[in-house]
């Protein structure tokens, strides 16, 4: 019988671990639930096959994996891992690849990740924290739902705060909300805006009803990723994403328009300091709080003059991250990812094409507010014939006929490997200038500086 692994998502992410899964030398047979236009495409001459089953659907997700008899769920998306799919899987008798839900609040809750960040002294942004009910109450009797007297009270501190400061600050949402619930603000009064939106309009529900102002770092952003064990870690490959939707990192915070990943994006001890000081602890902390982390673990950074400090954790591959880094892997991820599941992460031995990658995001008129679907996607068979590209699709589907069309924001990732980061940016925008579809977005800065 064939190693059957699901694969649980629909965006760029899932369609690079499909991609993995396919070339691994084992052989598995693959499903992804929901999946795309992209994901049950042929990939090296093998298929994989698409279940029309949400990343939201839990109880369908357990039911499919337990009567096809799934040996490895590969959980994308940072709602079912935050719903607790692999807690699910587990009671089931299921391996799965990823953090439990507790484990999973790293994202999940942004109070929870700095309080612990600060309390075992690594790295961050100095941050207040506004919750109904009093920044005292927080970890006590937080209500799941703020009603509006708590809400608006909540706002009010958190305005009557903002008021006092004169410089550059971020407001974040302290809950899930899809990659969008940080704003970089220049000034107290677009951060009082921001908070309003959060707090008051609640534009992300009740993700924003508990939010953190945090300082302003500068410096230079990197992303790194590891794959966790509980005890393990295993660094992978350093990429940079870029999060605004238009050149020179202008227009509105998204969920990230391209990345580049390559050799030397950060030096060797650098690394090792980013491992010791960030990854190391915080992996600890989680162990000895009884809920030990497994899965990927993802630390946003800001590299300030003052060393490495964590924007953000996040409990799973980013994206587009993970299509820059996964299209420069020549070791075998099923087996990578089976030896974190199983706690032999320490054997676990991958490979990287030594080349760097550019992936470039291409969007759907109107994202990030409201991105338009139903739009015909045409060249992306004349896209494929470019020489060490991959084009990964997100938000795909194939209409009645047949036809590949935009179901959501971020279209398609584009990703390209080159001798040189020039050479990878050449072959992505030739391919990008090769696919066309109403109202598409993308930049044309991905890669340089």
């Amino acid at each position: 019988m064939p190693f059957k692994t699901l694969v649980v998502g629909s965006g760029g992410r899932e369609h690079a671990l499909v991609r993995g899964l396919l070339r691994s030398r084992r052989r598995p047979q693959v499903f992804c639930a929901p999946g795309n236009a992209g994901t049950d495409a042929p990939i090296d001459g093998r298929v994989a096959q698409n279940v029309p089953i949400p990343a939201s659907d839990l109880d369908a997700l357990v039911d499919f994996a337990r009567r096809e008899r799934i040996d490895l769920t590969l959980v994308g998306p940072e709602e079912p891992l935050c719903l607790g799919l692999v807690d699910r899987l587990a009671a089931a008798g299921l391996r799965a690849f990823g953090p439990t839900a507790e484990a999973a609040q790293l994202e999940g809750d942004k109070v929870f990740a700095k309080q612990l960040m600060q309390a075992t002294g690594i790295p961050t942004a100095e941050a207040r924290i506004f919750a109904p009910g009093g920044q005292e109450q927080i970890l006590m009797d937080r209500p799941k739902e703020g009603g509006p007297n708590f809400v608006d009270r909540a706002f009010d501190r958190a305005r009557a705060y903002l008021e006092t400061r004169d410089e550059p600050l971020v407001v974040k949402a302290s809950g899930l909300a899809r990659g969008k619930g940080v704003f970089v603000c220049r000034d107290p009064a677009e951060a009082i805006r921001a908070a309003e939106m959060l707090m008051v309009q609640r534009v992300f529900g009740a993700a924003g009803d508990t939010i953190l102002v945090e300082e302003r770092l500068t410096g230079r952003e990197a992303s790194l990723l590891a794959l966790v064990d509980g005890r393990t870690i295993y660094m992978l490959e350093a990429a940079r994403d870029y999060k605004r939707l238009n050149d020179n990192d202008a227009g509105p915070n998204t969920g990230g328009m391209g990345a580049c990943s390559m050799g030397g994006l950060l030096d060797d001890a650098l690394m090792r300091q980013i491992e010791e000081q960030i990854f190391v602890p915080i992996v600890d902390a989680m162990a000895y709080r009884g809920t030990p982390y497994r899965g990927v673990l993802y630390a946003g950074l800001m590299l300030t003059p003052g060393g490495p400090k964590v924007l953000e954790f996040n409990c799973r591959l980013g994206d587009p991250e993970a299509q820059a880094i996964l299209m420069r892997l020549e070791g075998d991820l099923l087996e990578a990812l089976e030896a974190a599941t199983e706690g032999r992460l320490d054997q676990a031995d991958l490979h990287w094409d030594r080349r760097p990658s550019v992936c470039v995001v291409m969007a759907a008129a109107g994202y990030p507010d409201a991105p338009r679907e139903g739009d015909p996607i045409e060249g992306l068979s004349d896209a494929a014939t470019i020489q060490d590209c991959c084009v990964f699709h997100a938000g795909t589907a194939r209409d009645a006929t047949g036809q590949v069309v935009t179901s959501g924001g971020r279209v398609l990732g584009v990703t390209a490997l080159g001798d040189t980061t020039q050479q990878a940016r050449e072959r992505a925008y030739d391919a990008v200038e090769r696919i066309r579809f109403a109202g598409m977005q993308f930049r044309r800065d991905i890669g340089q500086g």
